[in-house]
């Protein structure tokens, strides 16, 4: 009930605030946009306290609902395509397979066989 008494304590706001501006002058479709802006920021500083207890309120009741949710069939999907990743991928304790261990080898491993032709070309252009 607190986020309720909050949500009309900032229409209230939005209300005064909106006509405020009307009577002061501003008669365009710029007083409701000036009222919600000065309503903004009125509650920011006058219902914080309000604002915190909505929050509190709107928190115990998600927490509440969260352990009576049923599972959905987008949930069921989840947990099966987890089971198939989780079975297919490699456990820390098994050795890798020869395919695995040539991609591991980095460009740097196989870069001599480069470095050697690079630098008799390096000879032959020098002389």
């Amino acid at each position: 009930m607190p986020a309720v008494i909050y949500t009309v304590l900032r229409l209230a706001l939005f209300a005064v605030a909106t006509t405020a501006l009307w009577f002061i002058g501003m008669r365009s479709w710029l007083a409701p946009i000036g009222g919600m802006f000065v309503a903004w920021a009125l509650s920011y500083v006058l219902l914080a306290r309000q604002g915190r207890a909505a929050a509190a309120w709107v928190e115990q009741r998600s927490a509440a609902r969260a352990g009576t949710r049923r599972r959905t069939a987008a949930d069921e999907d989840a947990s099966y395509e987890d089971a198939i990743v989780d079975a297919a991928a490699p456990h820390d304790d098994q050795a890798p397979t020869d395919e695995q261990a040539a991609d591991e080898h980095t460009p740097a491993e196989r870069a001599p066989d480069e470095q050697v032709a690079g630098s008799a070309r390096d000879d032959e252009t020098r002389g």
